[in-house]
């Protein structure tokens, strides 16, 4: 008999590369005024979140995060690096109100100059650099899915560097804001009542709240104030951001109930809130897109509109347009395909980017919608094609008037319909609220000088503008001018990607996590789809497929645009005594910008899981 102690494990060898410099010249957020820099996190685990507050993967990665980072604060700083991708994100106050918004309880560094992502090579919002507690970056994800991944990766780490003296634990560098006292907290979406009051989803203190017809005066609220998913009266129902509001035929009022991935229902009589759609879980590729609305998983439903006989919902999360059906209570996906872009056509082939706001035109023939990230603003007709009525794709965006072909917004959250067939449009990161005329095909502006709008309501000739980062409804009259401002015009500012012409190498890097394999029960558990902007950049490479690498070759005589990459691999954990093994999806889209050049690369690496060694 041996009684020697048995050899321990040896830490498993991992690619390891010095951390760079936090660098931002915004500065520090959540910290009590000071700065860090990464020797003063020395003998932490820190996550680098690399997020922009108007991406809805960054917002679904927070999410994910929180668990973790509650579970793990005595070893783990998580950092957020906000790195911009509108102009309006570069403004220091815009991201001091967005981390209050969305809740962020860990340091933030505001990187508006994008110095921080240049030096760390990131590529796509949202990417998370995990740090190791001697300064050496250990593993990059980029996209949506990992925190299963982290949170092993975690523990690994915690017994390595305890075991070597190199973890220390204790209070992180988080330090909470003062709370400030208002009726509203960044409200969401407006609806006007029948006795001329309002409904408010006063999104981040996660209820909603019914005002006088003053727009200030509160008469009561609806859920406990805080984050949860519960339905039942008042003070018993818990929302989770909600935003989208809208009037149902039997009167109740439907809710959007984003971060709760659901559709909730609020009986003003009773007070009641139920839940219509949703299970409370996010939904992922593979998932059901179609069955009884109660079991089928949505994803950061942000708005929502009744639309032929169907209650329509603005799914953010996915980039699509599903439809609630009270007849039979299912749910199915009603337009887009969940690629993220501007692509008109059929509503099973239409391509949207965040779809974020709803409203229906004064004849009831079209779906008007804002789609955010395109900054666009497009309709479905009742044929079932989606148009685009003013924008141009992912990245251009700014503020100009005009003819619609080339007429601009930045971000916008909200469209109302106004009686006279035209659409008010919340241009929310101009500030502004912009007016688009049909009959002229033209985009005029009808007010400045407001703090993100995000919805607005027509009263009696006025529209109500729910003013979001000023917590306030703002009552306009419609002015017979259009106001005048000078033209802005903005692409989004991320150095291009030089590479050599002709043949160009893309490799989607993915490395399942430790004792996870690739998930191939039921075929190949990877999908890669490829495309650009303009569509005659790539001579050939673009479509769908199942390999995580693809040969592209670059035409001739276009000398620069944008790579479209979607990638997405699912992997199970790795016991064959296991019958039914958790499953994890990891997704990612990418926006490349690139540059044709002699000397330039041609190989192309975008890393969705692990660490790029090729």
């Amino acid at each position: 008999m041996n009684d020697a102690a048995p050899a321990p494990t040896p830490a498993p060898r991992r690619a390891r590369v010095r951390a760079p410099e936090l660098i931002g010249k915004g500065g520090w957020l959540n910290t009590g005024d000071r700065s860090y820099t990464l020797a003063d996190l020395r003998g932490r685990i820190v996550i680098l979140d690399f997020w922009t507050f108007c991406c809805v993967n960054c917002l679904h990665v927070l999410d994910e995060l929180r668990e973790l980072e509650e579970k793990h604060r005595d070893t783990v700083v998580i950092i957020g690096v906000h790195s911009p991708k509108f102009v309006h994100e570069a403004e220091h106050r815009a991201v001091v109100d967005a981390v209050e918004r969305y809740e962020v309880h860990h340091p933030v560094l505001d990187d508006p100059e994008l110095a921080t992502w240049k030096q760390y090579a990131v590529r796509a919002w949202p990417t998370l650099v995990v740090v190791d507690p001697e300064g050496y970056v250990v593993a990059q994800h980029a996209g949506e899915g990992h925190a299963h991944a982290i949170e092993k990766l975690v523990g690994e780490l915690e017994a390595e560097h305890a075991a070597k003296g190199t973890l220390r634990r204790g209070d992180g560098p988080y330090v909470a804001p003062e709370p400030v006292a208002t009726h509203l907290r960044f409200p969401g979406k407006a609806l006007l009542l029948p006795d001329g009051g309002f409904l408010v989803s006063d999104t981040t203190r996660h209820r909603l709240v019914e005002l006088d017809a003053d727009g200030e005066t509160v008469r009561r609220s609806f859920g406990a104030g805080e984050r949860g998913f519960a339905d039942g009266g008042p003070q018993e129902a818990r929302f989770s951001e909600p935003q989208g509001l809208v009037a149902l035929p039997d009167g109740r009022i439907a809710v959007a109930d984003t971060v709760n991935h659901a559709i909730r229902a609020l009986d003003l009589e009773t007070g009641l809130t139920t839940t219509l759609a949703g299970t409370g879980r996010q939904w992922w590729q593979g998932g059901p897109v179609s069955g009884p609305a109660r079991e089928v998983d949505l994803s950061s439903p942000w708005d929502v509109a009744w639309f032929g006989d169907r209650l329509w919902i603005a799914m953010a999360g996915v980039h699509q347009l599903w439809a609630y059906d009270p007849a039979d209570g299912t749910v199915a996906v009603a337009a887009g395909t969940t690629n993220e872009g501007l692509l008109d056509g059929p509503a099973a082939e239409a391509w949207f980017a965040q779809p974020s706001g709803l409203a229906v035109s004064a004849d009831g023939e079209r779906l008007w919608l804002a789609d955010s990230e395109s900054s666009a603003l497009r309709y479905v007709d009742r044929d079932g094609r989606v148009r685009t009525a003013v924008g141009t794709g992912l990245f251009d965006f700014g503020h100009r008037d005009g003819a619609a072909g080339q007429a601009l917004f930045q971000h916008p959250l909200g469209v109302t319909a106004l009686p006279d067939g035209s659409v008010a449009v919340c241009d929310t990161y101009n500030h502004a609220l912009r007016r688009y005329d049909p009959a002229t095909d033209e985009v005029t502006t009808l007010a400045t000088d407001l703090r993100e709008p995000s919805d607005a309501v027509l009263v009696d000739g006025d529209l109500v503008v729910v003013e979001s980062a000023r917590h306030r409804l703002t009552r306009l009259r419609l002015p017979e001018e259009a106001v005048r401002v000078a033209d802005r015009a903005h692409r989004t500012q991320r150095a291009a990607t030089e590479v050599a012409p002709g043949a160009l190498r893309l490799d989607v890097v993915f490395q399942a996590p430790a004792g996870q394999k690739l998930d191939v029960r039921y075929g190949p558990s990877t999908r890669l789809l490829v495309s650009s902007t303009p569509p005659e950049l790539l001579a050939e490479g673009a479509g769908q497929g199942t390999d995580l690498g693809r040969d592209l070759v670059l035409a001739d005589g276009v000398t620069e645009g944008v790579l479209h990459v979607s990638a997405m691999a699912a992997s199970c954990d790795d016991d064959p005594a296991n019958e039914y093994p958790a499953c994890h999806v990891h997704q990612q889209d990418w926006g490349v910008p690139v540059r044709v050049a002699p000397d330039g690369a041609s190989r192309l690496p975008l890393v969705l899981a692990g660490m790029d060694e090729g």
